[in-house]
């Protein structure tokens, strides 16, 4: 299985997060899973990949040409693969993954969790969204999505398009126990 996790390349952030990603990684790897992420060498996009290399793993990073010639490409990662521009990339990591898990991360991050959902909720990804709520970090916008939920922006039925997580241990066994959302979203994402 190919699983893509969206995370920051931020280096400037609390231990907590590097050590959520690096035991990530970890974990993906010696599951005999293929972790599929945004190809930075730094931040958690970093500890993510050597994490997972530092057990056997295969790692591929799908990231854009401007960055790969700004350096900000991982140097040791079992395949690159370089894309045109963002949107390329996003849609590129979604055609090649099985199952998303989201660690902390900036916007970028965010744009990608939410794309995951949105691709979801029309039918277009099938895989787990797996929420990893490290630290609470995402507790603002879990708290958000059940105000879109209770001012109509979305349907109750769709909070089973993702799943929230505490540890890295609990993100490998949601995707585990998936079994689907829905046959048909498509018929409920009209509201």
């Amino acid at each position: 299985m190919k699983i893509s996790v969206f995370a920051a390349s931020s280096s400037k952030i609390k231990d907590i997060y590097f050590e959520a990603a690096s035991t990530l990684g970890k974990i993906i790897a010696s599951s005999g899973h293929e972790v599929v992420f945004g190809g930075g060498g730094i931040g958690l996009m970093g500890a993510l990949s050597d994490g997972a290399l530092s057990e056997g793993g295969k790692v591929t990073g799908v990231i854009p040409e401007f960055m790969i010639k700004n350096g900000w490409g991982h140097p040791r990662i079992t395949r690159m693969i370089i894309t045109e521009d963002m949107n390329s990339r996003k849609k590129k990591i979604f055609e090649i993954s099985d199952a998303v898990i989201a660690l902390p991360g900036g916007v970028g991050t965010l744009e990608e969790l939410t794309e995951a959902i949105t691709l979801k909720q029309l039918g277009k990804f099938k895989g787990p969204v797996i929420i990893l709520n490290t630290d609470n970090f995402y507790d603002p916008l879990l708290s958000f999505l059940d105000h879109l939920i209770a001012e109509s922006f979305m349907r109750e039925e769709h909070r089973g398009i993702w799943k929230v997580v505490k540890y890295p241990e609990e993100a490998m066994e949601a995707i585990k126990k998936y079994k689907g959302w829905m046959d048909n979203p498509v018929k409920i994402a009209r509201i």
